[in-house]
């Protein structure tokens, strides 16, 4: 066997990039390649179609380390000490080797809380709204008692300022002054951060990986302003850093989002002189893109988002059990969600090998361009007078609804898929009403504050109008496919339709096939269907479709009348013939089915009547 590497297919001459380009050009036939392959992320980032040794480039510097250690979080809402560390001894047996306790009440016990619980290997944090230095000072005591190693004592302190902040518009100076407390009291113990600042409600209100990123470092120079008039050393801020970013579905934007993010924060600490800290960062699965209907699908959603935020070189991941957004989490719940994490760290082997993204072309590309993207706009934020004035003026919420209102055109148009929302919805699922949203508006609020929601708020309170019909008389929509002509077109219409008009939470028939237009047209003026939707080719539409508009209209005029297709020469005919809406790739599923569900409201009171 010849081992000499350099004799290794040198009958095959090096392909370049422009080769594979020219050659992509061909197969386009015509086809503009930017258009056609070139991704265009919601961040404003051209994502290429591949990459090769030409794209090679200087990489970012501080990326962060693949964490061996990562810590598996599970938030525990504590009511008393008792019942909350029943779960969280609970939580340990399962696997979770961190513990975020979210305690509301003044008077609970930490002593009972934290019973058995061994600090040393667990990494115990708080989320505090009052008493938060006497708890901090109470926790502190106990750790003493104890035989804790400084450095193993891990976790954080959480006094959210920065999420009640911008959800509320209120802001206390005094939790400033706690922090500081918090800071001196903690100082023997430098793997528990006493400031906490968290991200993720810029991507749960509908941002993007750019806006989370620059917003969090806006408000860190925010919080060091405040902190160093105190004379808070900087290099004591920096080290007693804890961050929390949300996870999105972009898998590899989520990636390149952290590492990005470790990068920059890095820069921002080299602008104070300080090149040596220690930081935390906790990534935490999103709100944004959780549903309700099909939730069983938000399991698979969160394991791509842990995978992707281990990956991005995360200290720590908090997965929230799938049925979060409309249940008590369950203990079934509960268990997946700390399994993802485990099973990816041990059985994937994310824990036992160094990152397999280091020196991707592709990542390191998306990396350096969201941190380019995220850079420029951290300094606009700065010039325009930093975090403080930039928020109370508006400016960041500006900036959110701009890039929030394009993903629900997206979703609404049903380019950006969410399965189980506004693609491939389960048919057969039954759902309550009261777990649905209504459609979102504004907080009443003087100022405009950020609201975390579910990307699927408007589908959502769509499904809510069909399920509140459907209690309010009894009957749920049906919606009858009605095909005829070409074979193959008007399989694949139906079936383009079926999926569409699924959306609605109505009763979708089979297809139904018919030997002529006109057979076609009675039978479905007949039926007990109240949405016909033809179903055929374009070739037969010119030919036929008028056909059975006048047909099907001369024996039924409250029937909601649909096409399955955009006949654009015949469109402006077939609708003043009577025919209701066309279903296409362009239409926007809210609001045709808007539209049908107020036509099946009237059609219904014109029965009752």
């Amino acid at each position: 066997m010849n081992n000499n590497k350099s004799f290794l297919f040198k009958e095959f001459d090096p392909i370049s990039k422009q080769e594979w380009i020219d050659k992509a050009k061909t197969d386009l036939k015509g086809a503009d390649f930017n258009k056609k392959l070139v991704w265009k992320n919601l961040s404003k980032i051209d994502i290429q179609p591949f990459y090769n040794t030409e794209d090679q480039q200087e990489f970012l510097n501080n990326t962060g380390e693949s964490s061996k250690a990562l810590t598996n979080y599970r938030s525990i809402k504590v009511k008393s000490g008792k019942k909350g560390n029943k779960l969280a001894l609970k939580a340990v047996e399962e696997g979770m080797n961190g513990l975020l306790f979210d305690l509301k009440r003044k008077s609970i016990s930490l002593q009972k809380l934290l019973k058995n619980i061994d600090l040393n290997k667990i990494a115990v944090s708080f989320l505090l709204r009052s008493n938060e230095v006497e708890i901090v000072k109470e926790y502190i005591s106990i750790v003493k008692k104890q035989n804790i190693s400084l450095q193993d004592l891990k976790g954080y302190i959480d006094l959210d300022i920065i999420q009640k902040y911008v959800t509320t518009g209120k802001i206390k100076s005094d939790k400033f002054e706690k922090v500081e407390d918090i800071i001196e009291i903690t100082k023997d113990y430098p793997n528990l951060k006493a400031i906490a600042i968290s991200g993720g409600i810029y991507l749960n209100s509908g941002g993007n990986q750019v806006q989370e990123i620059a917003y969090t470092l806006n408000s860190l120079v925010c919080f060091i302003h405040i902190f160093s008039k105190n004379e808070i050393k900087i290099q004591s801020i920096f080290d007693n850093l804890h961050f929390e970013l949300a996870i999105g579905s972009e898998y590899f934007v989520e990636i390149g989002k952290f590492r990005a993010f470790n990068s920059l924060l890095h820069v921002v600490a080299k602008k104070y002189d300080v090149n040596d800290f220690s930081y935390t960062l906790t990534a935490i699965t999103s709100k944004w893109n959780k549903s309700v209907t099909d939730a069983n699908t938000n399991m698979l959603r969160a394991t791509t988002e842990t995978m992707s935020a281990i990956l991005g070189n995360v200290d720590g991941v908090m997965v929230d059990p799938y049925d979060k957004e409309f249940n008590k989490a369950s203990d079934f719940s509960s268990r997946i969600a700390g399994n993802i994490a485990t099973i990816l760290r041990e059985e994937s082997y994310f824990g036992k090998v160094s990152n397999p993204v280091d020196g991707s072309y592709y990542m390191e590309e998306v990396s350096a361009k969201i941190a380019n993207k995220a850079l420029e706009l951290f300094k606009s934020i700065e010039k325009y007078g930093g975090y403080y004035l930039a928020f109370e003026n508006g400016i960041i919420q500006q900036q959110i609804a701009e890039i929030c209102l394009i993903k629900i055109k997206l979703i609404s148009q049903r380019r950006l898929a969410m399965v189980g929302v506004n693609k491939y919805p389960n048919l057969m699922e039954s759902i309550d009403a009261k777990i649905l949203s209504d459609k979102f508006v504004k907080s009443g609020t003087k100022k405009t504050v950020l609201t975390p929601k579910r990307a699927a708020f408007e589908i959502e309170a769509l499904r809510k109008i069909t399920e509140k019909l459907v209690q309010k008389t009894g009957k749920r929509p049906i919606v009858e496919l009605t095909s005829f002509g070409n074979l193959n077109m008007r399989k694949a219409r139906a079936a383009f339709a079926y999926d569409f008009m699924g959306v609605s939470g109505f009763d979708i028939l089979a297809e139904k096939s018919y030997d002529n237009v006109k057979n076609a047209a009675k039978k479905s003026a007949f039926s007990n269907s109240n949405v016909v939707v033809i179903c055929s080719s374009d070739k037969d539409y010119d030919e036929s479709a008028l056909q059975f508009i006048t047909t099907f209209r001369a024996l039924n005029t409250d029937k909601v009348l649909l096409l399955a297709g955009n006949p654009v020469a015949i469109t402006e005919r077939l609708t003043k013939a009577g025919l209701d809406g066309f279903i296409h790739m362009k239409t926007d599923v809210i609001s045709l089915l808007s539209d049908v569900q107020n036509k099946i409201k009237k059609s219904l009171k014109t029965l009752k009547s």
